[in-house]
């Protein structure tokens, strides 16, 4: 049996965040019971382009798999009424709506504890259901924005960046599925089931980690550094070879003395500009000076090899497919495939707890598949 197996989840959502919260959940054995209002075509999801068809896409099947479609109306009587009869056995109402909507549309604990008074009710919106901000929408990318990650991504002379994934939504999504389980644990304990109030805006806040202690502690002002360097780890960063780019870290004094034995000028790691973090730190633009040089002498294959054999953390910088070809994913079988009624043959990546905690190979559902309780 998987894990989650006796966890039922009526879910409320569309797009990226809530999506890809609850189909962790699905992936280890949950019974998802995605709720979609046939009067907009369902999940905005399902038109994502490119290779999007006939209420299929995908987008949506990145983010959907293992889950139940059920097309519901909750606006009117007919609708509610199946909506809570699902309530009724499940252990939470998941939406991923804008703050002041579940209010709106009745999905707080208080409007289904005569339901089921052990439900769990889980929000996640831009900002929360209180504050200023609740009835604002968001997105990931505004949320970068506010949250001032695009402030500390590019290159010093680059504008402000977005990260090329949406790390906000995907962050806030574990966040949303751990908070989910937290809370369904305390009511089967205690038999009472609660409110939980999550954003994407203090899920972004939390990640700014070191950044926003520096900052809010003391002096700190985060900057946009070069070659997608580390803000005060050197050298921790992206190097120029001879036919493309390397990525090294050393985040340790003996990763450091690893690499300058490595490139062969071990007298490095005993100067004086260099023999430690915070000499490394202030001396950066000269001793980056000097690795630039010999970085750009060999190969990236040539240097992975090197740093390698040595012990050096280091990677090629891949495009996408190369990533995917690589030989770790074939020996880990990280991607999965499965056969689409509308798009035929899917690949995607498969869910990273492992083949012993997860279903096999599962599409997503298509639109309202479920109403009639079909598998």
């Amino acid at each position: 049996m998987l894990p989650l197996a006796d966890l039922r989840i009526i879910a409320l959502e569309q797009f990226g965040a809530g999506p890809f919260g609850t189909m962790q959940l699905a992936d280890l054995g949950a019974e998802v019971i995605k709720i979609e209002d046939p009067a907009v075509g369902g999940d905005v999801g399902r038109s994502v382009p490119p290779y999007a068809e006939d209420g299929s896409s995908l987008f949506f099947e990145s983010f959907n798999r293992g889950k139940r479609s059920v097309a519901l109306d909750l606006r009117v009587p007919a609708g509610r009424r199946v909506f809570e009869e699902l309530v009724r056995d499940a252990d939470a109402v998941f939406s991923n709506l804008r703050g002041d909507q579940p209010a709106k549309l009745r999905l707080r604990y208080a409007d289904l504890a005569p339901v089921n008074p052990a439900i769990v009710c889980v929000s996640l919106s831009g900002f929360g259901m209180t504050g200023p901000r609740a009835h604002e929408g968001a997105y990931d990318a505004t949320i970068q924005a506010l949250a001032g990650w695009m402030s500390v991504t590019g290159g010093p002379d680059q504008p402000p960046t977005k990260s090329g994934l949406s790390l906000v939504d995907f962050a806030s999504g574990y966040v949303a599925a751990l908070g989910l389980m937290a809370a369904v644990w305390r009511a089967r304990r205690d038999g009472v089931g609660c409110d939980v109030d999550l954003s994407l805006y203090e899920t972004a806040l939390s990640l700014l980690t070191y950044m926003a202690t520096w900052t809010a502690s003391r002096d700190w002002v985060a900057q946009r550094v070069p070659d997608s360097s580390h803000q005060t780890v050197v050298p921790f960063q992206m190097f120029a070879a001879a036919d493309g780019h390397i990525v090294v870290a050393c985040a340790k004094e003996t990763l450091w003395a690893k690499l300058c034995d490595a490139l062969g000028q071990a007298r490095l790691a005993n100067d004086e500009r260099f023999s430690n973090f915070e000499a490394r730190r202030r001396n950066r633009d000269e001793l980056v000076a000097l690795l630039k040089r010999a970085f750009a002498k060999r190969r990236v294959a040539d240097w992975v090899s090197t740093l390698n054999t040595a012990g050096v953390p280091c990677a090629p910088v891949n495009d996408i497919e190369t990533a995917l070809n690589d030989e770790q994913v074939a020996a880990r079988e990280s991607l999965i495939e499965y056969m689409q009624p509308v798009l035929g043959n899917v690949r995607t990546v498969a869910s990273p707890f492992g083949h012993e905690l997860t279903r096999d190979p599962v599409r997503a559902p298509l639109l309202g598949e479920h109403n009639d309780g079909e598998d």
